[in-house]
């Protein structure tokens, strides 16, 4: 039987008169690169932004790892084990690689703000750990060889990483990737699927958004469409290609 490690059912979110999420129900089984996809304006960031506590649903319901998440803070979700990246990069620029990485690690520390004053021996080691887990984590994504620069100066490609790498240093149990992918040629794509298998394979379950549907066939073991902020399909990945409801979403009932 699968371990399911999120599960949520019947949200709503509305903003307005929009309906933005209309009862949506998904699981997410602990181990998995689940994917989400959708035409624009579907509602997958919004769901995102629900599930990570930027968003406040209106109904339903959202536990983790049988953890009841249901309206909760940022901060909180952050700590019950779920990261994410955005799909419009936000890092700090003028800040180092590693500094970014660093700040990703505060939600794990223990010192506080009187510890960060007194520069005890605890705090002088914790933030010598920080550091170390900060380079290590630049590597792992193998960016290794520019923790000193700006992020501002980082190549796209490297600054995808980044974030990734950020995400990482709270250690997550859920992952969530908003369009990674975007804006990438094929062989930097190729070379963010092989991380991101890569990350599934330490024991980090992924969640992602992504336009580059080819991508998300080979990538996924299981997919939901989303349209109109309704979920319109789930599945393995050629029952979610050949759904007439898919093709019809994104393709116009004429193909259906």
């Amino acid at each position: 039987m699968a371990d399911a490690l999120l599960k949520i059912e019947g949200i709503h979110k509305r903003f307005g008169g929009l309906h933005a999420l209309n009862d949506v129900g998904l699981t997410i089984n602990r181990g998995e690169i689940y994917g989400l996809i959708g035409p624009n304006g579907a509602g997958k960031t919004t769901l995102f932004n629900v599930l990570t506590g930027l968003y406040q649903p209106d109904e339903g319901k959202f536990t983790f790892n049988g953890q009841d998440l249901f309206r909760q803070k940022p901060h909180v979700v952050v700590k019950a084990g779920i990261a994410r990246t955005f799909q419009n990069i936000r890092l700090f620029g003028e800040m180092t690689a590693l500094e970014n990485v660093m700040v990703g690690r505060h939600v794990r520390t223990k010192a506080g703000a009187l510890g960060a004053i007194l520069r005890d021996r605890a705090t002088m080691a914790e933030e010598k750990a920080i550091r170390d887990r900060a380079r290590e984590l630049l590597n792992y994504v193998g960016i290794g060889n520019v923790a000193n620069e700006r992020a501002r100066n980082l190549s796209y490609g490297h600054q995808r990483r980044l974030e990734i790498a950020r995400a990482l240093a709270t250690d997550p149990t859920l992952l969530a990737l908003d369009e990674p992918a975007a804006g990438m040629n094929p062989r930097e794509t190729e070379d963010l699927q092989a991380l991101m298998e890569k990350v599934r394979s330490s024991g980090v379950t992924l969640l992602l958004i992504e336009h580059d549907v080819k991508l998300m066939m080979t990538l996924c073991d299981r997919i939901a469409v989303l349209d109109y902020g309704k979920k319109i399909a789930e599945g393995v990945p050629q029952e979610v290609k050949s759904n007439p409801r898919v093709i019809e979403a994104y393709l116009g009932a004429a193909h259906a």
